[in-house]
């Protein structure tokens, strides 16, 4: 939603100011340097990456729109969804979670939002599996800390996609200019008027390429560098959880340790955590 009022206020800025200047906004449509522009970047894009990676930078453009999931409701199901595992694991044993790992909603142990997240829930079912294999502590340390520099690498990737496309845009635009202002020159016979169109034409594709570039592209780019981090912080937290729950930790500690982990801004105040874990028990 943001993203969307952040478009209309760049735009009503731009379009604004440069009408309130005494400007006609008509003379900005210039279907030919839009064209050049679009189209050379598009080109570039596509030729740049592999099919994959053009799915999943589009997929994470359109995903910006969406707002963040990992708000501190979710964070609070995490945390009540880990308090029920562990206390299944100390009650039952640790085996009992096999029916958690074949079924992530047996006995409602994950909360609608965590179990929504299918990400979340294979990373932990898999751990999980891991765990009851008798796996070492330190190589489940390491082998969760190896994935996550992965993922962390993998997300980079398509993100760096739309960065390069940003990037290249003012670019593109300077090429749409220089091919107005020839086209410019090859008309220096005709009214002064007339040449002056074709002048303000040939700007156009360079204010387009700058203002699509940091005006629209570079801040999705940017929304999905921060929803990077916010899965990433989101994996950290259930990884906390993991491995409290290997080594056997308490619940209640578990859950703390876990707490910690999660930013400030969406971060479960310690009382309210404590009142829905006494609530839970009651």
């Amino acid at each position: 939603m943001f993203l969307i009022l952040g478009y209309m206020v760049i735009l009503g800025g731009v379009l604004g100011g440069f009408a309130l200047a005494g400007g006609h906004l008509g003379v900005l449509w210039q279907p030919v340097e839009v064209l050049i522009l679009f189209g050379a970047g598009l080109g570039a894009f596509l030729a740049s990456n592999s099919l994959d990676i053009v799915k999943a930078a589009l997929a994470g453009a359109f995903n910006a729109l969406k707002p963040s999931i990992y708000s501190k409701s979710y964070y609070l199901e995490l945390l009540l969804s880990f308090n029920a595992l562990c206390q299944k694991a100390r009650k039952e044993g640790l085996l009992s979670l096999e029916k958690v790992v074949d079924d992530p909603d047996y006995n409602a142990i994950f909360g609608e939002q965590v179990a929504a997240d299918h990400h979340l829930m294979e990373f932990v079912c898999d751990k999980l599996r891991l765990i009851l294999t008798g796996v070492d502590f330190n190589q489940l340390e390491h082998l969760i800390d190896a994935e996550l520099e992965v993922h962390l690498e993998d997300g980079h990737v398509p993100l760096r996609a739309v960065q390069q496309l940003g990037d290249s845009m003012p670019a593109f635009g300077i090429v749409a200019a220089v091919m107005g202002v020839v086209h410019t020159m090859e008309s220096v016979g005709v009214p002064p008027a007339e040449l002056g169109k074709l002048v303000a034409a040939a700007l156009v594709g360079t204010f387009l390429g700058i203002l699509v570039a940091y005006g629209f592209v570079n801040p999705v780019a940017a929304i999905m560098e921060r929803r990077l981090e916010d899965q990433l912080n989101a994996l950290r937290c259930a990884q906390s959880g993991l491995l409290n729950c290997a080594k056997g930790t308490s619940p209640s500690i578990t859950v703390e340790f876990m707490r910690i982990t999660i930013p400030q801004s969406v971060r479960p105040d310690f009382l309210e955590m404590e009142a829905r874990l006494k609530a839970g028990k009651g």
